[in-house]
């Protein structure tokens, strides 16, 4: 018997995935417990449509992460920290930082655990920052740190 899990069944399948199970698997455990549907016509089109949305609903995500990644990429952006003589600052630029000053000086929110630091930034100058803002999307960021 053909049926579509409504949900993650241990050594069965995954959510919405089709597959096909015995009968008495199916009436006596599946179906009471409510852990997936018959695969009729009618299942198979709600199915179909729930995935189109997912796809169309990701693609609108990537484009607008692509969208960003250009604006991004165009931009520099200025941290004004204190430093030492030799060019060392006082404690470092992180990640966190970065999202702020991106979301106070452009108004660019963007999460810190998108933001790829591999370490903290411990000295002035210029830097490439890597920002993977989607599956396949990545802006690079130019920081310029700055002493005050």
């Amino acid at each position: 018997m053909k049926v579509i899990l409504l949900d993650n069944v241990k050594g069965v399948g995954k959510k919405d995935e089709v597959i096909n199970a015995s009968d008495g698997y199916a009436r006596n455990y599946l179906l009471p417990k409510k852990l997936a549907v018959e695969a009729n016509v009618e299942n198979m089109n709600k199915l179909n449509n729930k995935k189109e949305a997912a796809n169309y609903k990701k693609d609108v995500e990537k484009q607008k992460a692509e969208e960003l990644a250009k604006k991004i990429s165009g931009i520099i952006l200025k941290i004004k920290v204190k430093a030492g003589e030799n060019g060392k600052i006082f404690g470092g630029v992180t990640a966190k930082e970065i999202s702020e000053n991106l979301k106070s000086q452009y108004q660019f929110d963007v999460d810190k655990k998108k933001i790829e630091l591999k370490e903290t930034i411990k000295t002035l100058g210029d830097f490439n920052v890597p920002i993977k803002l989607f599956e396949g999307v990545v802006a690079t960021l130019r920081v310029n740190v700055i002493s005050n």
